[in-house]
């Protein structure tokens, strides 16, 4: 590439007359992005080449449209910036259509640059064409068809600014060839310009955060309830809710993506509430008289069934999203706003009345969770040479802590193990599909995380059903030297699957069994990286050690349990008082006011 003449493609060049793709990687590098995932194709070459000739952004050539989004996803959520993803039109744009709406469904800043045909041939059904906008209307918080080159550049502009604003999500601009090919002025940024069609409601009401405040000191029995919603609000926000929870000490849940919000080792932490939430944290939720919600959406994982959800509570939800308050559950109190900053304004509302809990209402209500925790529910038996999934990610934990591990996950059981027992002590070191429960997820992922923060040490938790929908994403990590390590909980079934089919459809185990699985050894070495196996219990410590001293990347298949369940697990549309606590118990358990369960 020497001697290439790049007078058109140097970012601070902002009054020269560019080509539309350069300007584009103009756009981009104004707004900060250093990396890109993609996959090119005929509709996007022009701007793959004014990629080859600029030095401005790094690209990350994936193998497939789904794992480009799913890496933006894990690069956005791991270093809280606006993760970027480039495909071309057709089959292209609709292969990343299941990562925009994993994004949309977890809130993910992304922005996708779809190619298209050129504007003369849209509607024609021209080679590679398809309704990328149409398509993705549902799957994206907004999406553009930049149709003249005289409105790339302020499109590109809005984009950024409406997916990484208010509450975040994927933004979708589609991109005919003509236009990436005209003639394009790019004039300065406007600020006020590019802000003026959307501009979310940052700052809370003063007089319903007061509100809140009255609430929590006239409370007996409260709990917090935290999402992600504290997560996409910053590091500061999580600063935040651990200085409201030391100053109320009040029990504090988080949902599956608020892990890291509130260290697993605070003193005040009940661990993850919802379908696979532990016992003491889903019956504070029922039996909790003051409940406030921060950044949490109420989704049906965590309600179960809505007309039994914490059914004598008062209830207060602080959420950026005006669409999301009162839709699944009527509260008492919402706050709209950043969630940061209305905890910030809470603490500041506490101290002004001098905030003290009632001693003694507060020891009774501690005294009924410690209860309910002595019930043990994350208890598992390893007893014997095979390995349990718990015993292995617990191990994992333990063995790790203290790296600074940042962790992604597949979807099933080993996702559930995972959010039990790998405790995460600060933000954005959980990457996991939430909302649409994508399998595939974290393999990709895992690579965005390894780009977006070279020095530390990633961890994709796989099962080996979701791991194997993926796995092309090993060349990527190859071609990079990219050092994820794939920790895989090999039980050869769809696990979760397979859970349902036992307890829901009397063990009629349709479909779920994972035959002709790859020898994952020969596989890591096919790729010319290392790959390790755990058998037995006696493997495991010396497997995990070696797979994370090494410095490449690692596949690791740990032969665990075949038919382990995991639990605890409220079943589809039962209360969160009707758990299933182990393998004894065949029916939702219903319990006593007093938290026991009853037989």
């Amino acid at each position: 590439m020497d001697g290439v003449d790049k007078t058109n493609t140097d970012a601070d060049n902002t009054a020269a007359t560019v080509t539309g793709a350069e300007a584009i990687l103009k756009v981009l590098a104004e707004e900060g992005v250093e990396v890109i995932f993609g996959y090119p194709g005929g509709a996007v070459l022009p701007i793959y080449d004014a990629l080859f000739k600029s030095n401005t952004i790094r690209h990350i050539l994936v193998r497939h449209e789904q794992a480009a989004v799913h890496a933006a996803e894990g690069y956005a959520r791991s270093t809280g910036k606006t993760g970027v993803v480039l495909v071309t039109s057709g089959p292209g744009a609709t292969n990343a259509v299941t990562g925009l709406t994993d994004a949309l469904m977890d809130s993910i800043p992304l922005l996708c640059l779809t190619g298209q045909v050129p504007t003369h041939l849209i509607g024609n059904d021209a080679f590679q064409e398809a309704d990328t906008t149409g398509i993705t209307r549902p799957c994206t918080k907004h999406n553009y068809l930049v149709k003249s080159a005289d409105t790339l550049c302020s499109s590109l502009r809005e984009a950024f600014h409406v997916a990484s604003t208010g509450r975040p999500g994927p933004v979708v601009v589609d991109l005919p060839k003509d236009v990436q090919m005209a003639d394009v002025t790019v004039e300065e940024k406007d600020v006020a310009k590019v802000t003026a069609r959307y501009q979310p409601q940052t700052e809370p009401d003063r007089a319903a955060v007061r509100k809140a405040a009255e609430m929590i000191a006239a409370a007996k029995q409260p709990v917090i309830y935290g999402g992600g919603g504290i997560i996409n609000s910053g590091p500061a926000a999580s600063d935040k809710l651990r200085e409201l929870v030391a100053l109320t000490g009040f029990p504090t849940t988080l949902t599956l993506m608020g892990l890291g919000a509130l260290p697993s080792s605070d003193k005040h932490f009940l661990g993850m509430l919802g379908m696979h939430g532990t016992y003491e944290a889903n019956l504070t939720m029922y039996h909790c008289d003051v409940m406030l919600n921060i950044g949490a959406r109420f989704d049906d994982r965590v309600t179960g069934r809505t007309n039994a959800f914490s059914p004598n509570s008062a209830k207060i939800h602080v959420d950026i999203d005006p669409s999301s308050v009162n839709k699944n559950i009527t509260v008492d109190l919402p706050i709209i706003g950043d969630a940061g900053r209305v905890i910030e304004l809470l603490i500041e509302e506490l101290k002004a009345i001098k905030f003290k809990p009632d001693a003694d209402a507060m020891a009774a209500w501690w005294g009924k969770i410690q209860s309910w925790k002595s019930i043990d529910c994350l208890r598992f038996d390893q007893s014997g040479d095979i390995i349990k999934p718990q015993y292995a990610i617990h191990r994992l934990w333990e063995k790790t802590q203290g790296m600074d591990a940042f962790v992604s996950t597949e979807v099933g059981q080993h996702q559930m193990w995972a959010a039990q027992y790998f405790g995460f002590e600060e933000p954005n070191r959980w990457m996991t599909s939430g909302g649409l429960g994508t399998m595939g997820y974290g393999l990709p992922a895992a690579m965005g995380v390894q780009i977006g923060n070279p020095d530390k040490l990633v961890i994709d938790i796989a099962g080996e059903a979701s791991f194997m929908m993926n796995m092309q994403e090993m060349s990527t990590l190859a071609q990079y030297n990219l050092p994820v390590k794939m920790f895989i909980i090999n039980n050869e079934w769809m696990g979760m699957v397979r859970q349902w089919q036992e307890l829901i459809h009397g063990g009629r185990y349709s479909e779920s069994y994972s035959e002709s699985l790859p020898d994952f050894l020969k596989l890591a070495d096919s790729f010319g990286m290392k790959g390790l196996r755990a058998d037995t219990v006696d493997d495991l410590d010396g497997i995990i050690d070696e797979m994370v001293a090494h410095d490449g990347p690692v596949l690791a298949d740990i032969r665990v349990a075949k038919e382990e369940n995991c639990f605890p697990m409220i079943p589809s549309g039962a209360a969160h008082n009707e758990m299933l606590l182990g393998p004894e118990d065949k029916a939702a358990a219903p319990v006593s006011e007093e938290g026991m369960v009853l037989v």
